[in-house]
């Protein structure tokens, strides 16, 4: 699961683009307890999605022609230039180049070859989200793709993530990790497009998750609010329980709630 010790390769920020920033706000904030604040009057509407006054995720208003609201997961980079050019060479592109944001850090947007958008971060002042790993904030995330092994060889070659297979009943999930991080760094995987029968025709994409105490009310909670449930609550043995849903506007997203580890 994710924490705030952020290294190279792993999560370090998390926000939606939306048509409806009053509706993102309402909801997200009945759902996981956030309070939305603006990043001021340059910010140009963007602005945090705070818990308990810690920073769980940011957003702003976009476009139509930005494509439909969705969640963009951000990894943290050294090097934003460098990590461009890897990618590129990788067979990606760079949807929107590296450009510095007041100072904070440097951020770029880049598509995998099967199209799949994600940001990078670069830290300057920012290092990256106050809270990661507990309860109403990102825990986890995964990869929706056509394609493992190709996937696997973009982000090592772009990112420097390593890939592990784990076994479970039915199956071998696809973890990932940052280079070097081993077992414990793991932040997430890698599934095959074709498990979530619900995106058909739907393309690759990448899935937050959110850790909370209880699925089943968070999960009906949610329908109150105008979101809708993709994936009914599940339990997974030595995972925990989860569900995947999207918000009035259509942002997917999932929730967690992770089985207790062992002391």
């Amino acid at each position: 699961m994710l924490t705030t010790r952020f290294v190279n390769g792993a999560p370090n920020w998390l926000d939606i683009g939306t048509s409806g920033m009053d509706r993102a706000s309402a909801f997200y904030g009945a759902l996981f307890g956030w309070r939305f604040v603006s990043a001021g009057p340059d910010a140009g509407g963007y602005g945090f999605f705070q818990l308990d006054g810690k920073t769980a995720a940011g957003g702003m208003r976009s476009a139509p022609e930005q494509g439909p609201p969705s969640w963009t997961v951000y990894f943290r980079t050294a090097d934003a230039d460098a990590t461009c050019t890897a990618a590129e060479r990788a067979h990606g592109r760079v949807l929107f180049p590296p450009m510095d944001v007041m100072g904070q850090g440097t951020m770029a947007i880049i598509a995998d070859p099967a199209g799949v958008p994600f940001g990078i971060w670069q830290p300057g002042r920012l290092e990256g989200l106050d809270v990661a790993g507990e309860p109403g904030s990102l825990c986890w995330v995964e990869l929706y793709t056509p394609d493992i092994a190709a996937a696997a060889a973009f982000y090592r070659a772009a990112l420097g993530l390593e890939t592990s297979g784990v076994s479970f009943p039915g199956g071998t999930y696809t973890c990932v990790n940052p280079a070097g991080g081993g077992e414990e760094s793991v932040f997430g995987g890698v599934v095959p497009l074709a498990e979530d029968p619900t995106e058909a025709p739907y393309p690759a994409y990448w899935l937050p998750y959110v850790e909370v105490a209880d699925v089943d009310a968070v999960v009906a909670r949610a329908e109150e609010l105008g979101g809708a449930v993709r994936m009914a609550a599940t339990d997974i043995e030595g995972v925990g329980r989860i569900a995947r849903l999207a918000d009035p506007d259509g942002a997917r997203f999932a929730v967690i709630r992770p089985e207790p580890r062992e002391a």
